[in-house]
């Protein structure tokens, strides 16, 4: 079952349909290595030199403590030559529809390659819509058991994505995997459990978070769905835990990501580098802003979103709320955007508090991902991040309190666009991800988060690999611990390719020096690009997993 635009009014049609085909961009994870909180304490010679101590030096110790953390997660990153541990994303359609490996052969092969390389690992999706598709609390993890123990088996480790989304519909998603099908049966039961924008259109990615805390799902709550789900991964695979599967990526939102839906593709919604559209329609989100307006005495403003913030498509200067000097700025902007965007920042701490009490002690690492709206970054009013979620303006940080709420949790910021460079955009969409990552890194960095990275676009060339590498170093303490590389497919094994990919990994891994393969490859990378292709011959459209 695949969920397609079925009119202007509904993006909903629940029938049958092939695969959805987009174009090969984002849709990625990450990894991390959190350092131990330092051990620096306040000793007092005596009672009475304690008691004399005032609430001001207190608190500049506290500072002096926070200092002394960043620095030790800063040394050990440097203890290493400052490696960046290089993980690879495994095709989206690694699990069959039926929650099987798909193509295991070439699964085999392709992961004993990467383990050539030098990678670190592999990054796979949980998908929610393959896992509890036989009904609530009915889980099938068999085909991620088999994944488990061949990575083992392989000295890889794992990456896995509580991938609570659907896959279809968005850049880079090359299959199409809906939410379990008791789900959707409760959406088209009640379609105000989806995302909805001013036109009342539906967007089935993820469920609304205005009803997280609603018994809507037969009996439980979004969050404790979720939960539930995270905790029956935790039972199944406790012993692979912190040894084989070192990261939990959990997702909270579309395409895995901390946002909103507000530049969906599919049937040309949204075409980039448009604005995007608010997404506060649905009867619960509604409820929660028409309360948030009588509470500050402005029941007017609890109408619905602006009335002046365009279309998905539109530029910011078309528009009276993103213009220049437009409402954004206006006292009804700013409390409309802290309402959207806090809705938002309340949504992440739901989930990842729940992923902190489950995974705790494990040994697995916590991750979030974090999008990288990079067009329109240039503009005042960053239109394209303020209908995301992320309330980032020319006057306020938007991404200093999400990195705080995930170092509440000690959860990892994963942030994509790490290969782009400003000078490759159009002009005309006031792109900037350079801008935006160094203002990431320097949130990272003040909220002493752990940062990793991934690229946005699938891409192989000298070019995309050196950003890479220059954006993985710094020597103020904000470079990044790991970074995930989109994706592994045929075309990453195509000789050339995969002589770039291995020099990366090398270079990350000896602190972004930019060493250079020599053309007789003594890593052997030719002889396993020849092993895969010999042995799939007889299959030609499985050069590796795809």
């Amino acid at each position: 079952m695949t969920l397609t635009l079925q009119s202007s009014a509904s993006f909903i049609n629940f029938k049958e349909t092939k695969g959805v085909k987009t174009p090969d961009e984002f849709l990625g994870m990450v990894s991390f290595a959190q350092a131990k909180p330092s051990s620096c304490r306040l000793v007092a010679k005596s009672s009475m030199q304690e008691a004399q101590l005032s609430h001001e030096r207190i608190m500049e110790v506290r500072k002096i403590e926070k200092r002394e953390k960043l620095h030790e997660l800063t040394a050990n990153h440097s203890n290493s030559s400052t490696r960046v541990r290089v993980f690879v994303m495994l095709p989206l359609d690694t699990m069959t529809m039926g929650g099987n490996l798909n193509r295991p052969r070439a699964m085999n092969a392709s992961l004993m390659a990467l383990k050539s390389s030098g990678a670190e690992g592999v990054m796979v999706d949980a998908w929610w819509g393959l896992v509890e598709k036989d009904g609530p609390l009915k889980y099938n993890w068999e085909g991620y058991a088999e994944l488990v123990k061949m990575c083992q088996e392989h000295g890889l480790k794992l990456q896995v994505v509580m991938s609570f989304h659907q896959c279809g519909g968005n850049v880079g998603d090359s299959c199409s995997i809906p939410l379990p099908p008791w789900v959707l049966e409760e959406i088209s039961k009640n379609p105000d459990l989806v995302y909805t924008d001013r036109s009342g259109r539906r967007n089935p990615e993820y469920l609304s978070l205005g009803c997280d805390m609603l018994p809507v799902l037969k009996g439980r709550t979004p969050i404790q769905v979720y939960t539930d789900y995270m905790r029956s991964f935790r039972e199944r695979f406790n012993d692979y835990l912190g040894n084989v599967i070192v990261e939990i990526q959990v997702g909270m939102g579309p395409c895995g990501e901390l946002r909103y839906p507000a530049y969906p593709e599919s049937n040309g919604t949204w075409r980039f580098p448009g604005i995007g559209e608010f997404q506060c329609y649905d009867k619960y989100m509604r409820a929660s802003l028409a309360a948030a307006a009588k509470a500050a005495g402005k029941d007017d403003w609890g109408q619905g979103g602006p009335h002046d913030s365009g279309q998905y498509n539109q530029f910011p200067e078309d528009t009276g709320f993103f213009q220049r000097d437009g409402t954004w700025n206006s006292e009804y902007g700013q409390f409309f955007l802290e309402w959207y965007s806090g809705k938002l920042l309340e949504h992440g701490d739901r989930i990842l508090a729940a992923g902190e009490s489950i995974y705790q002690g494990t040994g697995a690492k916590l991750s979030g991902k974090i999008a990288g709206i990079h067009w329109h970054y240039n503009t005042r009013s960053h239109a394209a991040e303020l209908t995301a979620g992320y309330y980032n303006t020319r006057h306020r940080d938007g991404y200093l309190p999400i990195a705080r709420m995930l170092a509440k949790h000690g959860v990892v910021l994963n942030f994509t666009c790490m290969e782009m460079r400003d000078g490759e955009q159009p002009q005309s969409a006031n792109c900037s991800p350079e801008g935006l990552v160094r203002q990431v890194k320097t949130a990272a960095r003040t909220a002493e988060v752990e940062l990793a990275g991934e690229n946005a676009l699938e891409r192989y060339d000298g070019g995309a690999f050196s950003q890479v590498l220059a954006t993985s170093m710094s020597d103020s303490g904000n470079g990044l611990s790991a970074f995930t590389f989109l994706r592994m497919n045929k075309r990453l094994f195509e000789p050339e390719n995969w002589r770039n990919l291995v020099q990366f990994v090398k270079s990350m891994s000896e602190g972004g020096r930019n060493a250079s393969l020599p053309e007789c490859d003594s890593s052997r990378t030719d002889l396993y690009v020849r092993f895969i292709k010999e042995s799939h011959s007889k299959e030609a459209t499985e050069v590796a997993v795809v």
